[in-house]
């Protein structure tokens, strides 16, 4: 029998505050604390508009050897790791998978993507490919990925080999628990050790952004509220006044 362990999530709280922040601001300021690049470079959403954060189940895949893992589709399907990642889905939960960037292979399909939509799961990524993709953008889930294909999972190459383990998705290291902020953007890993720092600086940063969206919008100076100069700080504290933020 297949035994894989689950993961220590975060507070719902924190994973909604990151969703509220966006993936560019997440990596801009994860950038000031020391996380040089958080993002993971490949996947794309194909669902656009959609903005989730949350705890990241992740799931691995390795190079096919044919004496080492059943051929067909439905063998064995116990033996299938890339279902018990979902076994552990969440309300919230983000699966992320390490596919080696490979683009024949389809990691989930509509079913298996239909199953982690009712328990509740925000959304997937993968360095790698889907199968089924009309029907899976219909399902109301965050996706972001390389590319779609006909194929089923171990079809070709690549075979699910590991369920919540640190992996590498597009060259980021990713470990099960760690916060996936995604976007029009992309995704954007948040070590959960940083995410309650990142929340407080990053609502910060929010703030006077939307501050400076304003003025500039009225066709206020570049120079003056983008990065809010000094000089236009005692303006910005006034605005937050009236807005009840002081």
């Amino acid at each position: 029998m297949v035994e894989t362990h689950d993961i220590v999530r975060p507070p719902a709280e924190l994973s909604a505050a990151l969703a509220a922040i966006g993936s560019a601001t997440a990596s801009a300021e994860l950038s000031r604390m020391g996380i040089r690049s958080a993002f993971i470079r490949g996947p794309v959403s194909v669902t656009p508009g959609v903005r989730v954060a949350g705890p990241a189940l992740t799931l691995q895949f390795l190079p096919k050897r044919e004496d080492l893992y059943p051929v067909d589709e439905y063998e064995e399907p116990e033996k299938q790791l890339h279902r018990h990642v979902m076994y552990h889905a969440q309300p919230g939960d983000m699966i992320v998978v390490d596919a080696r960037g490979d683009m024949s292979s389809g990691v989930f399909g509509e079913m298996m993507l239909t199953y982690f939509k009712g328990r509740g799961g925000a959304g997937v990524v993968i360095d790698g490919c889907l199968r089924d993709i009309g029907e899976a953008k219909q399902l109301g889930l965050g996706l972001w990925i390389r590319g779609a294909t006909p194929n089923f999972h171990a079809q070709t190459d690549i075979v699910p080999a590991a369920v919540n383990v640190p992996v590498a998705c597009g060259g980021t290291l990713v470990v099960p628990g760690d916060i996936v902020v995604a976007d029009d953007d992309g995704a954007v890993v948040v070590p959960i050790k940083l995410a309650p720092a990142l929340v407080a600086v990053a609502q910060e940063h929010a703030e006077w952004e939307e501050f400076s969206r304003i003025r500039l919008a009225e066709g206020g100076d570049l120079r003056r509220y983008y990065p809010l100069s000094e000089e236009a700080r005692p303006e910005y504290e006034r605005w937050r006044a009236e807005q009840g933020r002081a």
